[in-house]
């Protein structure tokens, strides 16, 4: 069970305005394990601690499979969520309260209709999924390794939670809510043409031998996928996504730091 965090939940509700912080060695470990948290100069540092203090306190952690959540483990989660919203606000996430963290890699039960009318039932493995107004799962192995795995871009706590972003304007399209009609427009052409433009790399690689991409192939199932992906990147390595992504640089700066989002 939390000690830190189950020590000054109830203070943090009852007066959310005098929260304590987050121990300086629980948040110093935390930054030295996840690099990439302090790696944007336009991010500071105390501000993310603040805002992991008030997400802790506003949502509820669960282990799956008698896994224990310590508070080294809910606070890296917590600060890995918070990055996408540092500068958007935390209500972007005010439509759900549980993050349920399973040791590994979670079973999903799947149903898919074929051509023929016929059902057929099968089970996914998966990283982490996010609910449109429900839990957020997680595989504490992926979250853990988060640090080392910054160099393929791969994060999967930014990516769930970036599809709890999408999912604020209806089901997830790969478009969050933007402010104005002429956003949104810019949003989907650039985007398109990224996407498309993995697509086609992928395809090259896998049927001609062609230079592989950078990210996971999922990125090409969905443009959703392929925002969050391409997400994870963007805050992870930002080097090698400006290298690869010059377009979506300049649109995910603009939508990411902005304060006054929907």
């Amino acid at each position: 069970m939390l000690t830190w965090l189950r020590q000054h939940l109830q203070q943090f509700r009852l007066a959310k305005r005098s929260r304590p912080a987050i121990p300086d060695t629980l948040w110093s470990s935390t930054l030295q394990t996840y690099p990439f948290l302090t790696a944007d100069p336009a991010n500071d540092p105390e501000q993310l601690r603040a805002m992991v203090a008030q997400f802790l306190a506003d949502k509820e952690f669960s282990g799956a499979h008698g896994l224990q959540i310590t508070d080294a483990m809910a606070v890296a989660i917590a600060a890995q969520a918070c990055l996408p919203v540092l500068h958007l606000g935390l209500h972007w996430y005010d439509d759900f309260k549980g993050i349920v963290v399973h040791p590994g890699a979670m079973l999903a039960r799947r149903e898919v209709v074929d051509d023929a009318g016929v059902v057929h039932h099968y089970k996914e493995a998966l990283s982490g999924e996010a609910m449109q107004h429900g839990p957020v799962t997680l595989s504490w192995a992926d979250v853990a390794d988060a640090g080392d795995s910054a160099r393929a871009g791969y994060n999967v706590v930014i990516h769930e939670f970036v599809h709890k972003l999408d999912m604020r304007s209806g089901s997830a399209d790969g478009c969050p809510p933007l402010p104005s009609r002429l956003a949104r427009e810019n949003w989907r052409v650039t985007m398109q043409a990224n996407y498309a433009r993995f697509q086609t790399q992928l395809t090259m690689a896998e049927r001609f031998g062609g230079k592989a991409p950078w990210l996971d192939a999922y990125a090409a199932t969905a443009p959703a996928e392929f925002f969050a992906v391409t997400s994870e990147a963007y805050f992870v390595n930002r080097v090698r996504f400006a290298q690869e992504f010059p377009e979506l640089l300049s649109l995910f700066v603009q939508f990411f730091n902005a304060s006054a989002a929907p």
